[in-house]
């Protein structure tokens, strides 16, 4: 079995030494594969891989009978048992010194996993993310980047590359989502509704998102509405993104802006690569937290006049840059030189899809493969 490292494999590595590993994130975003990588030619076959899902498995996992010469035991989807939190702590706290721990699963891994502390201090999780742009390729090129927009970062259709592949695994995924992750976690019997939502959530992408416009259109409250898109949050289908309010502007305060974890979805090149950007920034931000500890923010500028900055990143509270995404090359966005005397954010940078890299007024105005090269983003 060929197995790719992911980003995420020299912090894992390390904190095996002295913790548990959680790994959660998107339905089929690779956590099974990245999990076995740690295993000596490690498939699904190895005696180390546990599925709870798995019959023989199952009673192997409930008589805590496993086995006793692996370093590194993984048990899969194991949070689907009732008591799997009781169970992992008695594995830990008995037998820390013989074994290493992988824990990982669907999307409500991460659900579950905060519905308790009887863990506490034993593990550290890590969200694993799509592929981005150096994940793909150390040293991208347009033709990677255009590869990513148009397939998205899920490894199975990102790595076939082919357009019927894409297709029949847009239809199975949602599928997924909705009838076995979300029902499994919520009673909703209007199931048929938030399919609707979530086809017509691609439409609200990089705009400020209207909960009271979205349920009219559905006929659902509002309340519903709102607690149906917190749900697709939470099973990593879609994610929000909030204002940053610099106290020197005149900045909406609650409007938000919706994004998709996966951009291929969308069919206008803009908000598709302003999709993809938002992805690249919240693996950025959710790297540094889960690896280093810092609060890191992602959100974005807009004032009562609508002047607006895509993104910026916070850490702890502070901001590190803001960025301005365009499809072409293009001159500065007056927004930011507007916002740069305005707000305490020290770099601002100006992204596309092009080639040319050019300063204009003190902004960098630059392909975003070199900007992600520059920033080591992961």
């Amino acid at each position: 079995m060929n197995v790719i490292k992911r980003y995420l494999s020299p912090f894992v590595d390390e904190d095996l030494k002295s913790k548990m590993v959680f790994v959660g994130g998107p339905r089929q975003v690779g956590k099974t594969t990245f999990s076995l990588s740690f295993l000596p030619k490690g498939n699904e076959k190895h005696l180390a891989y546990l599925n709870w899902d798995d019959i023989d498995d199952k009673g192997l996992i409930k008589r805590g009978d496993i086995p006793p010469d692996e370093p590194l035991i993984i048990f899969d989807e194991i949070h689907k048992y009732a008591r799997w939190r009781n169970l992992i702590k008695g594995f830990y706290d008995t037998r820390k010194s013989d074994h290493s721990f992988i824990v990982t699963g669907s999307a409500r891994l991460d659900y579950y996993s905060k519905g308790g502390d009887s863990l506490q201090g034993r593990y550290h999780y890590y969200r694993l993310h799509p592929f981005s742009l150096l994940e793909l390729n150390t040293d991208p090129t347009q033709s990677d980047l255009q590869t990513l927009l148009n397939f998205g970062g899920f490894p199975e259709p990102l790595l076939k590359a082919e357009k019927f592949e894409w297709r029949r695994w847009q239809r199975e995924r949602l599928h997924r989502v909705i009838h076995e992750d979300i029902r499994d976690l919520e009673q909703l019997r209007e199931i048929s509704l938030l399919e609707l939502l979530a086809d017509e959530l691609p439409n609200r992408v990089g705009a400020p998102l209207s909960i009271r416009n979205l349920s009219i259109l559905l006929e659902i409250a509002p309340k519903t509405c709102k607690k149906w898109i917190a749900i697709l949050d939470q099973m990593y289908y879609s994610f929000r993104i909030s204002p940053y309010g610099a106290p020197k502007i005149r900045a909406v305060k609650k409007e938000q802006k919706l994004y998709l974890w996966d951009w291929s979805v969308l069919d206008e090149i803009g908000y598709k690569f302003e999709n993809l950007v938002a992805c690249q920034l919240l693996k950025y931000c959710h790297l540094r937290e889960d690896t280093e500890g810092y609060n890191m923010e992602l959100r974005f500028i807009r004032d009562t006049d609508k002047r607006e900055i895509d993104f910026v990143v916070l850490q702890d509270k502070k901001p590190l840059f803001a960025v301005e995404c365009k499809t072409g090359e293009k001159q500065l966005s007056p927004a930011i030189p507007y916002f740069r005397d305005r707000t305490d954010i020290p770099a601002f940078y100006q992204v596309h899809l092009g080639e040319k890299d050019v300063l204009n007024n003190g902004i960098r105005i630059m392909p975003f493969v070199k900007f992600c090269k520059e920033l080591g983003m992961p």
